[in-house]
């Protein structure tokens, strides 16, 4: 059955650095009972609507949503995304009259495309994973969705260490570069994100750690979907669909994944790294409500979630 034109999607956006295990977050959400995995939809408008892998049924739900979304096709084609969602923005004064230009249509069609995207996949919670902090704080400006914030944290020693893999061993100068330079970009990241998270109704807010989830995957996804009041049950980790995600890293291109409980590797730990991150490692933990191990209850036949909150002394 369709959804009601006049319905309010609810959005769950995952923000936070790149390589920080959204793409697996997003499929395990995604086979959760009323959800769809969009994948990183900031790309939706600079690829006119077409996602990056092709499929006849991908083709056509995507087409169908790119059709639904009224007056998009004026932004097609265009990177909005240097003007309105990365984390340089504010630092380009030049690009800050476009950015006005644009706010206003970038919204309307934003909203759209949720929408379009709930009618489409006859699903109540979408899920994006597009990362951006900015994109995020335009999406708390919507009246037409409600937005969930999952702050999807990992550890900066795995982040930048998973950049660095990108290059070649035998280049030192290149590697000591691109350390530095995604130093940088996460420290502005991280301080966007905390801006972002703290302006968020704390009910629908919550932070995810990245080695949380790949220690007790179905405990904390249990806990997410407590938070954002979805009655899903968990699905079966060990047989994941991807789906049809508009974009994510390598793992959509399998059609089944699965998620196991493992210990997170501890990278060779960079100095740097340490030094320039140590200000956001310890802001963010001091961030809450925090996504935990959730256990199941069974009352009449039916799951119940629930999470053990810790107890301190004089609550």
């Amino acid at each position: 059955m369709s959804r009601a034109p006049d319905e309010r999607p609810k959005v769950i956006y995952v923000m936070g650095s790149g390589r920080s295990g959204s793409t697996i977050l997003g499929v395990a959400l995604g086979n959760c009972e009323d959800m769809f995995y969009a994948g990183e939809l900031d790309t939706w408008l600079p690829r006119s609507g077409i996602p990056i892998l092709g499929g006849i049924e991908r083709t056509r739900f995507w087409k169908a949503v790119r059709d639904d979304v009224d007056g998009a096709a004026e932004l097609f084609g265009e990177d909005v995304r240097r003007y309105m969602e990365r984390s340089s923005v504010p630092l380009r004064v030049d690009r800050w009259p476009i950015r006005r230009r644009l706010r206003n249509r970038y919204r309307r069609t934003s909203e759209g495309l949720y929408r379009a995207i709930s009618r489409v996949a006859d699903a109540s919670y979408i899920v994006d994973t597009s990362h951006f902090p900015l994109r995020a704080r335009e999406l708390q400006q919507l009246d037409g969705i409600d937005l969930y914030l999952v702050f999807l944290f990992r550890d900066p020693q795995g982040v930048v260490a998973s950049f660095a893999r990108l290059v070649k061993r035998r280049d030192v100068l290149e590697r000591r570069l691109r350390e530095l330079s995604t130093n940088a970009n996460l420290w502005v990241t991280h301080l966007l994100s905390v801006y972002v998270f703290l302006r968020h109704r704390r009910e629908r807010r919550m932070i995810v750690r990245h080695e949380d989830f790949l220690a007790e995957p179905e405990g904390v996804l249990r806990d997410i979907l407590r938070r954002v009041d979805s009655p899903a049950r968990t699905p079966d980790l060990t047989s994941l669909r991807t789906g049809f995600p508009l974009k994510g890293n390598r793992l959509i291109r399998s059609e089944t994944i699965s998620v196991r409980r493992k210990a997170p590797t501890r990278p060779r730990r960079s100095p740097m790294t340490a030094v320039l991150q140590l200000p956001w490692t310890l802001a963010v933990s001091r961030l809450t409500p925090v996504a935990q191990v959730c256990e199941p209850e069974h009352d009449g036949g039916e799951e119940v979630h629930r999470t053990a909150e810790p107890t301190r002394e004089g609550a």
